[in-house]
Protein backbone atom coordinates (compact mmCIF):
# COMPACT_ATOMS: atom_id res chain seq x y z
CA UNK A 1 0.00 0.00 0.00
CA UNK A 2 1.44 3.26 -0.70
CA UNK A 3 -1.17 5.78 -0.32
CA UNK A 4 -3.90 5.85 3.05
CA UNK A 5 -7.05 3.86 2.84
CA UNK A 6 -9.30 6.75 2.77
CA UNK A 7 -7.30 9.66 0.71
CA UNK A 8 -10.37 12.22 0.88
CA UNK A 9 -11.16 11.83 4.46
CA UNK A 10 -7.18 11.88 5.45
CA UNK A 11 -6.78 14.71 3.13
CA UNK A 12 -9.45 16.59 5.06
CA UNK A 13 -7.71 16.17 8.59
CA UNK A 14 -4.38 16.95 6.64
CA UNK A 15 -5.89 20.53 5.51
CA UNK A 16 -7.05 21.26 9.03
CA UNK A 17 -4.46 20.02 11.19
CA UNK A 18 -1.09 20.81 9.55
CA UNK A 19 0.83 23.40 7.76
CA UNK A 20 1.41 20.96 4.32
CA UNK A 21 1.26 22.59 1.06
CA UNK A 22 -1.56 21.30 -1.08
CA UNK A 23 0.94 19.26 -3.45
CA UNK A 24 2.41 17.96 -0.30
CA UNK A 25 -1.01 16.42 0.99
CA UNK A 26 -2.19 15.79 -2.85
CA UNK A 27 0.73 13.93 -3.73
CA UNK A 28 0.41 11.45 -0.62
CA UNK A 29 -3.12 11.22 -0.86
CA UNK A 30 -2.89 10.54 -4.68
CA UNK A 31 -5.18 12.94 -5.41
CA UNK A 32 -5.08 16.14 -7.88
CA UNK A 33 -3.67 19.78 -6.14
CA UNK A 34 -7.33 21.08 -7.35
CA UNK A 35 -9.12 18.28 -5.40
CA UNK A 36 -6.90 19.29 -2.73
CA UNK A 37 -7.67 22.97 -3.26
CA UNK A 38 -11.03 22.22 -3.14
CA UNK A 39 -11.40 20.42 -0.54
CA UNK A 40 -10.12 23.24 1.65
CA UNK A 41 -12.13 26.10 0.11
CA UNK A 42 -15.30 23.66 1.24
CA UNK A 43 -16.06 23.35 -2.66
CA UNK A 44 -16.16 19.22 -2.32
CA UNK A 45 -16.91 16.94 0.22
CA UNK A 46 -18.70 19.43 2.83
CA UNK A 47 -19.37 17.55 5.99
CA UNK A 48 -16.72 14.70 5.32
CA UNK A 49 -14.92 14.02 8.69
CA UNK A 50 -11.06 13.73 8.76
CA UNK A 51 -9.25 10.85 9.48
CA UNK A 52 -6.30 11.01 11.23
CA UNK A 53 -3.39 9.81 9.44
CA UNK A 54 -1.16 9.66 12.82
CA UNK A 55 -4.07 7.65 15.10
CA UNK A 56 -4.19 5.37 11.80
CA UNK A 57 -0.77 4.29 12.13
CA UNK A 58 -0.01 6.06 8.32
CA UNK A 59 1.97 8.58 9.36
CA UNK A 60 3.95 9.78 12.53
CA UNK A 61 3.96 13.09 13.85
CA UNK A 62 8.01 13.43 13.09
CA UNK A 63 6.93 12.92 9.68
CA UNK A 64 4.19 15.54 9.13
CA UNK A 65 7.06 17.86 11.03
CA UNK A 66 9.79 17.31 8.70
CA UNK A 67 7.93 17.91 5.69
CA UNK A 68 5.78 21.16 7.20
CA UNK A 69 9.69 22.36 7.64
CA UNK A 70 10.44 21.92 3.80
CA UNK A 71 7.78 22.22 1.28
CA UNK A 72 10.04 20.30 -1.23
CA UNK A 73 9.51 17.43 0.53
CA UNK A 74 7.43 14.15 0.47
CA UNK A 75 5.79 12.62 2.91
CA UNK A 76 6.39 8.95 3.46
CA UNK A 77 3.61 6.29 4.19
CA UNK A 78 4.16 4.49 7.66
CA UNK A 79 4.15 0.87 6.97
CA UNK A 80 1.99 -1.29 8.63
CA UNK A 81 0.88 -4.55 9.38
CA UNK A 82 -2.62 -4.35 7.97
CA UNK A 83 -4.08 -6.37 5.39
CA UNK A 84 -4.07 -4.66 2.04
CA UNK A 85 -7.33 -5.38 0.47
CA UNK A 86 -7.93 -7.73 -1.67
CA UNK A 87 -8.50 -6.59 -6.11
CA UNK A 88 -11.25 -7.33 -7.44
CA UNK A 89 -11.61 -9.45 -10.23
CA UNK A 90 -12.64 -8.71 -13.17
CA UNK A 91 -16.00 -9.11 -14.07
CA UNK A 92 -19.52 -7.44 -14.29
CA UNK A 93 -19.84 -4.91 -11.68
CA UNK A 94 -21.96 -5.66 -9.19
CA UNK A 95 -23.88 -2.74 -7.66
CA UNK A 96 -26.24 -3.33 -3.91
CA UNK A 97 -29.69 -2.53 -4.24
CA UNK A 98 -29.51 0.27 -2.04
CA UNK A 99 -27.00 1.84 -3.50
CA UNK A 100 -28.43 1.67 -7.26
CA UNK A 101 -30.27 4.92 -6.71
CA UNK A 102 -27.46 6.84 -6.34
CA UNK A 103 -25.85 6.04 -10.02
CA UNK A 104 -27.45 8.94 -11.42
CA UNK A 105 -25.14 11.77 -8.78
CA UNK A 106 -22.06 9.46 -9.61
CA UNK A 107 -22.70 10.22 -13.25
CA UNK A 108 -23.70 13.72 -12.51
CA UNK A 109 -20.26 14.34 -10.68
CA UNK A 110 -18.10 12.70 -13.54
CA UNK A 111 -19.53 14.57 -16.09
CA UNK A 112 -19.15 17.72 -13.97
CA UNK A 113 -15.99 16.99 -13.31
CA UNK A 114 -13.87 14.88 -15.85
CA UNK A 115 -14.99 16.08 -19.35
CA UNK A 116 -12.08 13.38 -20.34
CA UNK A 117 -13.92 10.42 -19.58
CA UNK A 118 -15.80 8.89 -22.39
CA UNK A 119 -19.10 7.28 -22.17
CA UNK A 120 -18.43 3.88 -22.52
CA UNK A 121 -15.57 4.48 -19.46
CA UNK A 122 -18.16 5.82 -17.10
CA UNK A 123 -20.56 3.09 -18.04
CA UNK A 124 -17.59 0.41 -17.27
CA UNK A 125 -16.74 2.77 -14.40
CA UNK A 126 -20.18 2.66 -12.61
CA UNK A 127 -21.54 -0.11 -13.82
CA UNK A 128 -24.28 1.94 -15.62
CA UNK A 129 -25.67 1.82 -19.04
CA UNK A 130 -25.12 4.69 -22.03
CA UNK A 131 -28.74 5.33 -21.63
CA UNK A 132 -28.61 6.40 -18.31
CA UNK A 133 -25.66 8.68 -19.08
CA UNK A 134 -27.22 10.58 -21.48
CA UNK A 135 -30.68 10.63 -19.32
CA UNK A 136 -28.37 12.23 -16.88
CA UNK A 137 -26.63 14.77 -19.43
CA UNK A 138 -29.71 16.32 -21.07
CA UNK A 139 -32.25 15.86 -18.16
CA UNK A 140 -34.48 13.62 -19.10
CA UNK A 141 -33.82 10.91 -16.12
CA UNK A 142 -37.50 10.61 -14.17
CA UNK A 143 -35.43 11.55 -11.01
CA UNK A 144 -33.98 14.35 -12.30
CA UNK A 145 -35.40 16.83 -9.97
CA UNK A 146 -33.27 14.99 -7.25
CA UNK A 147 -29.90 14.54 -8.67
CA UNK A 148 -27.14 15.87 -6.82
CA UNK A 149 -23.11 15.62 -8.60
CA UNK A 150 -21.75 13.55 -5.61
CA UNK A 151 -18.43 11.86 -5.73
CA UNK A 152 -18.59 7.88 -6.89
CA UNK A 153 -16.19 7.07 -4.19
CA UNK A 154 -17.60 8.52 -1.50
CA UNK A 155 -20.81 6.71 -2.78
CA UNK A 156 -18.78 3.49 -2.71
CA UNK A 157 -19.86 3.24 -6.39
CA UNK A 158 -16.18 2.47 -7.67
CA UNK A 159 -12.83 2.35 -6.23
CA UNK A 160 -10.30 5.11 -6.27
CA UNK A 161 -8.05 2.54 -8.43
CA UNK A 162 -10.47 2.10 -11.07
CA UNK A 163 -11.46 5.96 -10.63
CA UNK A 164 -7.73 6.76 -11.25
CA UNK A 165 -7.14 4.26 -14.12
CA UNK A 166 -10.27 5.34 -15.83
CA UNK A 167 -9.06 9.17 -15.89
CA UNK A 168 -5.40 8.46 -16.94
CA UNK A 169 -6.57 6.27 -19.77
CA UNK A 170 -8.94 9.85 -20.44
CA UNK A 171 -6.26 11.90 -20.43
CA UNK A 172 -3.76 10.19 -22.37
CA UNK A 173 -6.38 9.85 -24.46
CA UNK A 174 -6.44 13.60 -25.01
CA UNK A 175 -3.16 14.22 -24.96
CA UNK A 176 -2.64 11.99 -27.68
CA UNK A 177 -4.87 14.01 -29.77
CA UNK A 178 -3.63 16.81 -28.86
CA UNK A 179 -5.85 17.78 -26.42
CA UNK A 180 -8.47 18.60 -28.56
CA UNK A 181 -12.33 17.65 -28.28
CA UNK A 182 -15.25 17.84 -30.26
CA UNK A 183 -17.56 20.52 -29.16
CA UNK A 184 -19.92 19.19 -26.75
CA UNK A 185 -23.32 20.59 -25.36
CA UNK A 186 -23.89 22.21 -22.43
CA UNK A 187 -25.67 20.11 -20.26
CA UNK A 188 -29.07 20.51 -19.32
CA UNK A 189 -28.66 19.78 -15.50
CA UNK A 190 -26.97 22.78 -13.68
CA UNK A 191 -23.84 20.91 -11.70
CA UNK A 192 -23.26 24.22 -9.93
CA UNK A 193 -19.32 25.47 -9.65
CA UNK A 194 -17.09 25.16 -12.40
CA UNK A 195 -15.10 21.97 -12.69
CA UNK A 196 -12.16 21.74 -10.56
CA UNK A 197 -10.23 18.20 -11.73
CA UNK A 198 -9.60 17.14 -15.34
CA UNK A 199 -9.62 20.98 -16.46
CA UNK A 200 -7.55 20.29 -19.45
CA UNK A 201 -7.02 22.27 -22.77
CA UNK A 202 -10.54 22.20 -25.03
CA UNK A 203 -12.47 20.50 -22.16
CA UNK A 204 -15.34 23.27 -22.43
CA UNK A 205 -17.51 23.49 -19.78
CA UNK A 206 -18.49 20.61 -17.68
Amino acid sequence: MNRPMMPKATAVWLVENTALTFRQIAEFCELHELEVQAIADEDIVIGMAGIDPIQAGQLTEEEIDRCQADPEARLVLKETDIPMPVQRSKGARYTPIAKRQDKPDGIAWLLKHHPELTDPQISKLLGTTKNTINAVRDRSHWNSSNIRARDPMDLGLCSYADYNAAVEIGRARLQKEGGKTKPAPKPAIDFGISSLVGNLPGSGEA
